[in-house]
């Protein structure tokens, strides 16, 4: 039997705020319920997160559903791009996330780069293969440190990849022990979320 990895993208947030704080806009309470019904339907039975509150607040809803605790682990968070806590803009992000998918080494002073986040989250999610075997599991996650994972697996999950990612998104990978079978989307869309 495979083991399966539902990669869940947070729903909309402010584009201003604490970057673990900040929770989900009034739209992404809507997608997170409608995202809990699908990922029910699916049967998942494993509830992983990173620590920050829009990723949290994205899979509670599924967690009390199917009355599991979210099992949170901080090496999940989102990449690390500057020492401030706040959020960095899109202007600033861009060109940042440019050349970080050139060389992934790149960083700005007191981020990381995009193999010091691959390299942890990675950690994390080989743990939670090995842990949770032939199970279904929820990782409630960010867009870049989501990217970069699947991207240990296969590197056509690139920048342009990221950028064709919503808010909220899923992903559903399939795996063999620690090999990646398959990847499907559970595409979510504006004003409802649809399988396909």
């Amino acid at each position: 039997m495979n083991t399966f990895i539902y990669m869940v993208r947070h729903g909309d947030s402010p584009k201003e705020g604490n970057e673990r704080t900040r929770g989900l806009t009034e739209k992404g309470e809507t997608d997170a319920r409608q995202l809990a019904a699908i990922l029910k339907a699916e049967e998942v039975n494993v509830i992983t997160s990173s620590p920050y509150t829009r990723s949290i607040q994205t899979v509670e809803k599924l967690a009390h559903q199917i009355g599991e605790e979210i099992i949170v682990f901080e090496d999940l968070k989102e990449r690390v791009f500057t020492l401030e806590d706040e959020r960095i803009s899109d202007r600033k992000l861009l060109p940042l996330l440019e050349k970080s998918f050139v060389d992934f080494n790149y960083s700005l002073e007191g981020g990381e780069s995009n193999a010091e986040c691959q390299k942890r989250a990675i950690k994390v999610l080989k743990e939670i293969l090995s842990v949770y075997k032939e199970q279904k599991i929820v990782i409630g996650t960010h867009g870049a440190v989501m990217t970069l994972m699947m991207a240990f697996y296969d590197n056509k999950y690139d920048l342009k990849f990221l950028h064709s990612t919503s808010k909220p998104d899923i992903y559903k990978m399939g795996f063999k022990d620690q090999t990646l079978l398959s990847v499907q989307r559970v595409l979510v869309k504006t004003g409802g979320i649809n399988n396909s």
